[in-house]
């Protein structure tokens, strides 16, 4: 059963090309839900929180963290999600460029809900961002969290549209 309420996307992601590969798998799969991108760490949990004269990103959300960013890479992002009380239960992805098990270890550690590479731009986006879709359309929220957040009804799931303090290219 599909959610009335539209799921967000934060992609951290400071490479442009990478940021372009996942907004055209998003494209090629007919995703339309609303993305946000954040340039590294530190844009995305100003975005998170509504800090710096961002609105904060709506839930139900997911978010997909690149590791190796500057300022604040995504491990460290994780971490500060995972110790935030309004933050600590989101969904994140790790899609990155690192195949250290370290990392992979850390990530799960912090309760990733899953590790992608994106060593074939291309192809593992598209798989990557089919991944993310399946899960949230299988996913049940907790009705706890649209009473909290001020969700509204019907499903607007379908309409696209960039973060207003977004800096990425299409």
């Amino acid at each position: 059963m599909e959610s009335s309420r539209t799921v967000h996307i934060l992609l951290a992601e400071d490479d442009q090309i990478d940021e372009k590969a996942f907004l055209r798998a998003i494209g090629k799969l007919h995703i339309t839900n609303p993305v946000t991108v954040a340039r590294d760490g530190q844009e995305a949990w100003e975005i998170l929180k509504g800090t710096n004269g961002r609105q904060p990103l709506p839930r139900p959300n997911l978010l997909i963290l690149d590791i190796n960013m500057p300022r604040m890479n995504g491990l460290e992002l994780l971490e500060r999600i995972r110790d935030d009380a309004e933050l600590h239960d989101s969904i994140v992805f790790m899609l990155t460029t690192s195949n250290d098990d370290e990392d992979k270890i850390e990530a799960f550690n912090l309760n990733v809900a899953g590790y992608m590479l994106k060593s074939d731009v291309g192809n593992s986006f598209v798989k990557a961002v089919e991944l993310v879709d399946n899960y949230w359309r299988v996913v049940e929220f907790p009705q706890s969290t649209s009473r909290r957040l001020g969700a509204n009804g019907g499903d607007d799931r379908r309409q696209y549209v960039r973060h207003p303090d977004s800096r990425g290219v299409l």
